[in-house]
């Protein structure tokens, strides 16, 4: 995470003493990830492949944990960890590294955690995952600053699906076909914005009404093939308009071609294209993507600089290696801004469309390219 360039609240005109402390929670799954970049080709069965690149980082939910928090919003994950050396490094780079609050979450003893291994190659990725389901704990964190090798004694729900969240502005949650999390409607009646994404549906079924909780949500963002299927349309924006009539936000990423929103409760839609970048892993984008989405929201933006923000942090996080480690902060973006409009090839009407970053960007930035990834768990200082 930077620390040379001054921290950013994109929130701080809004800012009211009445207003919650934490303006973005989630909950999820914890992974300890091990990323492999640098392979020229899928690995081979029966041979062995060396990677030029290898990072670790907390994965899974910390990738959106650590990409809002990066963007100046104060987050909050419930979140249950191993008691393992993994689930100690999760812990301590999310808290300390990161300043997420980690008072929802918990220590699980005796459980250790979940591990994938991405490989990167060919602008794709391929995952190996392994992790069993955290039990049902007797006691959850109710106090802040618990550490990662306790569990508090304040009884409460499980912190993966935890019944009475904290007052937030905003939640974001992963919608599941046939199941309803309860802390959703929960945290929407005490005045959270509800962002939802959506994964594969397995069931073949793909069925809104199987989505109950999209009835809680302010903006609902799936890919350009969910959106469709769900839709039952064959075109990615006419699937916005119609999940408009839904939810009051729609938003379609559409990959190269950039993402497609539209406001329900006005009709209007706009359009960014993607920023053309050489991918180096693509772990994460999505999760940064909706980071930035729920940050521009959140402080009030038009829709469609809400999109051209969300677009390029998630185009900026591509060029790193890994989910957290490669998302962007203020930093970050002050200085691909302060370099795109050296470029003698950039189109001016295509940097106007940036032109809103010159009032939240900091006058001095780091150096390009900047370098943040480390190759292992962490050194001994």
């Amino acid at each position: 995470m930077s620390t040379d360039t001054p921290g950013i609240d994109p929130l701080l005109a809004l800012r009211a003493p009445q207003d919650p402390a934490c303006d973005v929670f989630l909950t999820g799954t914890v992974f300890l990830d091990i990323i492999f970049t640098g392979l020229d080709s899928a690995p081979v069965r029966g041979t062995e492949s060396w990677a030029r690149g290898m990072g670790s980082s907390p994965g899974g939910v910390a990738n959106m944990a650590t990409a809002l928090a990066r963007l100046g919003l104060h987050t909050s994950l419930a979140a249950a960890f191993g008691d393992d050396h993994y689930g100690e490094y999760c812990w301590d780079a999310l808290e300390q590294g990161e300043g997420i609050d980690l008072s929802m979450s918990r220590t699980v003893p005796g459980w250790h955690s979940p591990v994938t291994v991405s490989m990167a190659y060919e602008g794709e990725r391929t995952m190996v995952s392994h992790g069993h389901e955290a039990p049902a704990p007797s006691a959850v964190p109710g106090q802040a600053g618990a550490g990662p090798t306790e569990t508090p004694p304040t009884a409460a729900p499980n912190p993966a699906f935890p019944q009475c969240p904290p007052r937030a502005r905003a939640a974001i949650a992963s919608l599941v076909p046939g199941r309803s999390e309860p802390w959703v409607a929960t945290a929407a009646r005490h005045g959270a914005l509800i962002f939802a994404d959506v994964g594969w549906d397995e069931t073949g079924r793909w069925d809104l009404d199987a989505l109950p909780d999209l009835a809680h949500c302010e903006a609902f963002l799936p890919n350009a093939e969910e959106a469709m299927r769900y839709t039952r349309t064959d075109c990615p924006r006419a699937a916005a308009h119609a999940l408009a009539e839904r939810v009051p936000l729609a938003v379609v990423t559409l990959g190269a071609e950039g993402a497609y929103a539209v406001d329900g409760r006005t009709g209007a839609a706009a359009q960014v294209p993607a920023i053309e970048v050489e991918a180096l892993d693509p772990t994460g984008a999505g999760d940064v993507f909706v980071a930035g989405f729920v940050t521009g929201t959140l402080a009030d933006w038009p829709l469609a600089d809400r999109l051209a923000f969300a677009g390029l942090t998630a185009a900026l996080s591509v060029q790193e290696f890994g989910g957290s480690l490669s998302a962007p902060g203020w930093a970050e973006i002050a200085a691909w801004w302060q370099r795109i409009r050296t470029l003698d090839d950039q189109d001016p009407t295509a940097l106007e469309r940036y032109a809103f970053l010159e009032e939240l960007l900091p006058t001095t930035a780091r150096a390009w390219p900047l370098r943040r990834a480390v190759p292992t768990i962490g050194f001994r200082q």
